[in-house]
């Protein structure tokens, strides 16, 4: 049995208008994100979106477990990034190029000079990247990427480039990590493997592909995510398209075809 999730299409000022044609016709709108409405609502643990970018999202930090609950989010945020299409020159930022205080940070942060403060890194398709609370980062633009995160809306925007939004520098300075940030768990993802990409301590993530190892889909417990990154994807029979998620309990209903893959993710 499956439960296929309702997909929110989010129109948004960085997005783009040359969304592959697997996700739908979305009529020249500005798309920067798809992503999938769990019945739980707020209580499901993990989400899953699509970002498409044009230009630089805002640079920003999310708190972990207890600073979150601490001014009454019920977690912290952590999350990763699957990088689908890149154009030449696309960069995701994550970390900063070097030590340096909160206080600079904060100036840094009011004149713009934090933008060359962070460790830009080159991205390019089969890129993953594990983004820890507390390490200061920013989506670069002429991305398409996959998005799995804690289900919790807790980001602290510490520099948005001139846009007429809200930022959070006490709160994120409090919070972030005032140096460089690398994180084991970051790779480049063979496409035609079945690998474990996260373990915890938040969620589990695994990509899958043809043939699918049973010894992976033996740690799969509880709710599941199965999100489909190209077509030949289905579960219990039911062909799952790209730009769709479903939910399920029987990992052993997963059908993989040859050169197909596709990411299964639930609670730690």
């Amino acid at each position: 049995m499956l439960t296929r999730l309702e997909t929110i299409v989010v129109e948004k000022p960085w997005g783009r208008t040359d969304i592959p044609a697997a996700f739908g016709d979305f009529g020249g709108r500005r798309i920067g994100e798809i992503w999938f409405s769990n019945p739980a609502g707020d209580d499901a643990p993990v989400m899953v979106k699509f970002l498409f970018t044009s230009e630089r999202l805002s640079i920003q930090v999310h708190p972990d477990d207890e600073a979150a609950q601490a001014v009454g989010f019920p977690c912290g945020k952590e999350e990763c990034w699957l990088i689908l299409d890149a154009e030449p020159g696309a960069q995701l930022g994550v970390g900063l190029t070097a030590e340096t205080t909160r206080e600079t940070l904060h100036d840094a942060a009011l004149d713009g000079s934090i933008v060359d403060m962070i460790d830009w890194r080159p991205s390019k398709p089969l890129d993953f990247v594990y983004n820890r609370a507390g390490t200061i980062h920013a989506i670069g633009g002429g991305l398409t990427i996959v998005e799995v995160q804690q289900n919790v809306d807790c980001t602290y925007r510490l520099y948005d480039y001139g846009r007429p939004r809200e930022l959070h520098l006490d709160e994120g300075l409090k919070v972030a990590h005032p140096g460089p940030v690398h994180d084991p768990r970051d790779t480049i993802v063979d496409p035609g493997t079945n690998r474990m990409l996260v373990s915890g301590p938040y969620f589990r993530l695994a990509q899958l592909a043809a043939p699918v190892d049973a010894a992976v889909l033996e740690q799969a417990t509880g709710e599941l995510t199965f999100v489909p990154l190209s077509a030949g994807c289905r579960v219990a029979g039911e062909s799952v398209a790209l730009g769709e998620a479903v939910l399920l309990s029987d990992p052993s209903t997963i059908e993989i075809d040859d050169g197909a893959r596709a990411l299964l993710t639930w609670s730690a």
